[in-house]
């Protein structure tokens, strides 16, 4: 076997453009309620949440009190709105079919991310790309989202039942693009690369063990390395 066992992926911001959608649906979400989302300050402080939680953590700041009641219909009405925005066309950053395509070949891949499963399955079976991963672990899959290590921890665990195989968290790379998605999978034991598609490449190079520009800067045997190491 490689050194390198697995890939796991974050999806918003790694493979699909979508972080500017997911914004524009909250702002329209919460347009006509005491709350406000402003763009610095989710880039800034709420990227790295699920829905719940970028709703919990703002209306927390701002001194506001949600009930699970409310808090359910503002997460119902953002999806609503993502989805239709989401409608509008390609979301996937250039080389990122490539790639996965080339990984999928090498590796068991899958996907960690804090957006919701039907989400990222809708994106991925519109690219043709879904076949592709082993397991999706979306937002609603886990107890607790990133930065907490559980969706890496379960998409790994998944991926080893599927395969058959005994993998390697030392030898298997959680790809992100925030801190956040970095400390999440630091945390589960992965090793981490970072994509300076979302943040500058100087605010990554604290949290992750290689930074690049994107999917389509990176290479699967920079990653065989970085695990050999």
């Amino acid at each position: 076997m490689s050194a390198l066992h697995a890939i796991i992926f974050d999806f918003d911001g790694v493979i699909a453009n979508s972080e500017r959608l997911h914004l524009l649906a909250f702002q329209q979400t919460l347009d006509g309620t005491p709350l406000t989302l402003s763009t610095d300050a989710y880039y800034a402080h709420y990227l790295g949440f699920d829905d719940h939680g970028v709703f919990r953590q703002l209306a927390r700041d701002q001194g506001q009190v949600l009930d699970e009641r409310t808090l359910d219909a503002l997460v119902t009405a953002k999806g609503h709105r993502y989805d239709a925005l989401a409608a509008a066309g390609e979301m996937l950053f250039p080389g990122a079919a490539d790639f996965i395509r080339a990984a999928a070949a090498r590796v068991p891949v899958a996907v960690a991310s804090g957006a919701q499963t039907h989400e990222i399955d809708d994106v991925l079976g519109k690219a043709g790309l879904r076949a592709h991963f082993l397991a999706v672990v979306g937002a609603d899959q886990t107890p607790n989202s990133k930065p907490a290590p559980d969706p890496y921890l379960e998409a790994f665990a998944r991926l080893g039942r599927i395969t058959g195989r005994t993998l390697l968290p030392s030898r298997t790379v959680a790809i992100e693009d925030s801190r956040w998605g970095l400390e999440s999978a630091r945390a589960a034991g992965l090793r981490t690369v970072a994509v300076a598609t979302t943040y500058p490449a100087e605010a990554l190079t604290a949290h992750a063990e290689l930074v690049v520009g994107g999917l389509d800067g990176l290479d699967l045997d920079a990653l065989e390395q970085l695990c050999a190491r």
